[in-house]
């Protein structure tokens, strides 16, 4: 069989597959990871001259992460400096929540239909769509894991292959996905970005819900921009097209009558990552007790309106994100940690069930439960404010040694600037010490979270070898550099424990014999001797433990090694230290 031949018969079988689909949006299937790709691969190759399908990297099991690109007249190639906003859609990092796998090849069928509006779009925006992105859990395809889940009659699996929930992997980059994510993402640079999913918790009468990137941590001018202008525009238009939508529903406290909040997007999710960088992020949320069918057409509608707004306001989004990005590179002080302010609040209208409560069938105690025959409208408070609680001021530079190679491969594919040291040397830094550190008890995604509770700064000679590296802040992934090299970051390499080795002491001492050393070095430095009565007098638990004396007096000798829990990252505050570094 000629090659030609083969060619025409794999596009009939990808475009059979692209029309048994339209069934499946308004009833109860989703496509399979390998029809979703078959439809992307048909539709890239009848619209060359405006799209392209790209294998995007590797994924944990194996198979390519795949990337759609609709740019119009480009190919689907998208310029360094691209002068149009880009809608980047991300699906499936959940596939048990399918929605957006089928609303995107919706959305993606209809761009390139030559059909009004949806060509004029194209016009201002580029679209970017990852297909499915935990391709390994799609792979993992069955019926039931998503208890009381309305439908589809199969979908995929949370966990990837590596049973990693990739919706916390943005920062620690463990999986081979968030790998070939960042390359994607930072090639695209995108303005808006879209991460699409179904959720539980409350019942109530909305299909969809909403997470926008939070206000407060997003910047001034983007947070405001989020806030008063871009937030208001897609809840109107949802409303208009009957899909209404809310905020997701965080509640308070058991049901959303007693008030929800703002949900925090640290940057472990790919909407909180991509803030590092200026990026304006949605979660959308359809509601798992909804149908399936209308599921997939909110998520469409909500992606249609929002590359709508953008079309609108494209040079707006655009200039935004590059005022943004060259503020953070003079940016001096940068937040780290956040909580709710619960001082403030306000009103919003809400559609929900009754709630109420009975006796359980099962253990016989009060339960839960909403009334859909009562469905109310009613105000409730809605806590969207969040404050500072830590921040730093950022250094010119860090200097990581190069032992820490897992951490320096991150800030690598980060685009971060690395620079090797050329000789050894020994120069005064800044340096942490990590004096009380609690970490998670159960093991959290591969990890443990750590959580610093003292964290002592001093000025101390280091020695650093040639090889080890500069990291230096004058780029605008300097947000992203302080927030995951700070030990005091919420999601920092240290809250994730890359940094744990460092934390351990290594040189101890025999008692019997040290006890003989201990009396010696207080006999003869009477300053030791005071500070040793001092200690016991404001610390009873030290004056009666004679372990706990034993070592009081070997951390303040000479024979203590010094170096346990100092951070292994340092401080370049001064103009002449990082010039002498060079």
């Amino acid at each position: 069989m000629h090659k030609h031949t083969v060619l025409l018969s794999f596009l009939w079988i990808t475009f059979s597959a692209e029309a048994q689909i339209d069934s499946r949006f308004s009833g109860n299937e989703s496509v399979t990871w390998q029809e979703a790709i078959g439809i992307y691969q048909a539709l890239a190759a009848e619209h060359y001259q405006d799209a392209r399908l790209t294998e995007a990297g590797l994924s944990d099991v194996g198979k390519p992460l795949h990337l759609f690109v609709i740019n119009k007249g480009k190919s689907g190639q998208i310029e360094e400096e691209h002068t149009k906003p880009v809608l980047f859609i991300n699906n499936g990092i959940h596939p048990g929540e399918p929605c957006g796998i089928d609303a995107s090849i919706k959305l993606a069928r209809n761009l390139l239909s030559g059909e009004e509006p949806y060509n004029s779009l194209l016009d201002s925006v580029i679209v970017a769509i990852i297909p499915v992105y935990n391709v390994g859990g799609a792979l993992n395809r069955g019926c039931c894991v998503r208890a009381n889940q309305n439908g589809p009659e199969e979908y995929g699996f949370r966990g990837n292959a590596r049973n990693l929930d990739l919706n916390r992997d943005f920062i620690k980059m463990d999986s081979f996905n968030a790998q070939s994510f960042a390359r994607i993402y930072h090639a695209l640079r995108p303005e808006v970005m879209i991460d699409t999913h179904t959720s539980n918790g409350a019942d109530y009468q909305y299909i969809m819900t909403m997470i926008a990137t939070q206000p407060d941590k997003a910047g001034e001018e983007i947070g405001a921009y989020i806030r008063n202008k871009m937030n208001p525009a897609l809840y109107h238009t949802m409303d208009e097209r009957g899909f209404g939508i809310t905020p997701y529903v965080y509640t308070i406290g058991r049901t959303p009558d007693e008030g929800i909040r703002d949900y925090l997007e640290i940057p472990r999710y790919s909407t909180g990552y991509a803030a590092l960088f200026n990026t304006i992020g949605y979660t959308s949320e359809t509601h798992m007790l909804k149908p399936f069918a209308q599921r997939v057409e909110s998520t469409y509608q909500f992606l249609l309106s929002t590359l709508e707004f953008m079309h609108r306001y494209a040079s707006e989004l655009v200039s935004m994100k590059r005022r943004a990005d060259e503020k953070v590179t003079k940016q001096k002080t940068f937040d780290l940690q956040w909580e709710l302010d619960t001082t403030r609040w306000r009103e919003i209208p809400f559609k929900g069930y009754e709630a109420g409560y009975k006796p359980s069938e099962v253990h016989g105690e009060d339960r839960l439960y909403y009334d859909r025959g009562r469905p109310v409208q009613k105000k409730i408070r809605y806590y969207d404010r969040y404050k500072a609680t830590k921040s730093v001021n950022a250094p010119l530079a860090y200097v990581i040694p190069q032992a820490w190679r897992e951490v320096i491969s991150r800030l690598q594919m980060n685009n971060a600037s690395l620079y090797e040291l050329e000789k050894d040397t020994v120069i005064e830094l800044s340096v942490y010490y990590v004096r009380d550190f609690k970490s998670s008890a159960r093991v959290y995604e591969g990890h443990h979270l750590n959580t610093v509770n003292k964290l002592d700064k001093v000025t101390e000679e280091v020695q650093l070898f040639k090889g080890d590296f500069i990291v230096t802040l004058d780029e605008q992934n300097k947000r992203y550099v302080v927030e995951t090299m700070e030990p005091e970051g919420v999601d920092s390499f240290f809250s994730w424990n890359f940094f744990d080795s460092a934390m351990q002491q290594k040189e101890w001492y025999s008692d019997y014999v040290f006890e003989d050393t201990a009396a010696r070095l207080l006999e003869e430095d009477d300053d030791l001797q005071r500070s040793f009565n001092a200690a016991k007098a404001a610390d009873a638990e030290l004056a009666r433990s004679p372990g706990k004396q034993l070592y009081w007096i070997y951390v303040h000798s000479p024979f203590y090694e010094g170096t346990a829990n100092r951070y292994p990252v340092f401080r370049v505050e001064s103009e002449a230290k990082l010039n002498a570094l060079f």
